[in-house]
């Protein structure tokens, strides 16, 4: 995992995985078995099933890695389709109570994340978010400075 701009990835989380797209035509295999064993299958139906029901999870699969997606490199922290250069950032905030606006575009920090309070260069605080906050902030931390004391 490299970006051939930024450097080397230090941290990611992909936002969803693609085995959720297989939901669908389990659903749809299940049934099949079911009708089988309790008269004629309609097949074509099953198919069709399991094919829009693939499609519509391939769709939400899609935009949970783009929405809630990150990286961090040397230079860029990506959260969703919001860029923050590291530069700006001055410190990485211990207050876990800290309120600010979350990076990422959307309005609230995406469920089952933690936060983790970024002071930046104009004095506003945003909400970078993880899964594994304790990671992000570890690897944001070294490029930041030292954590200051509250």
């Amino acid at each position: 995992m490299s970006d051939d701009v930024d450097g080397p990835v230090l941290y990611a989380e992909p936002g969803s995985t693609w085995w959720p797209v297989l939901w669908g035509p389990v659903f749809a295999a299940t049934g099949a078995i079911v009708e089988l064993v309790t008269g004629p299958v309609h097949w074509v139906a099953w198919l069709v099933l399991a094919v829009v029901l693939a499609g519509m999870t391939a769709g939400w699969v899609n935009a949970r890695r783009r929405v809630c997606s990150l990286s961090l490199t040397a230079r860029t922290l990506r959260q969703g389709q919001e860029d923050l250069p590291v530069d700006r950032i001055v410190a990485v905030i211990d207050d876990e109570d800290a309120l600010g606006r979350p990076l990422g575009g959307g309005l609230t920090v995406p469920r089952k994340t933690y936060e983790i309070p970024l002071e930046l260069d104009d004095g506003t605080t945003v909400l970078a978010w993880a899964r594994d906050g304790a990671a992000l902030r570890a690897a944001l931390t070294p490029l930041v400075g030292a954590t200051p004391e509250i």
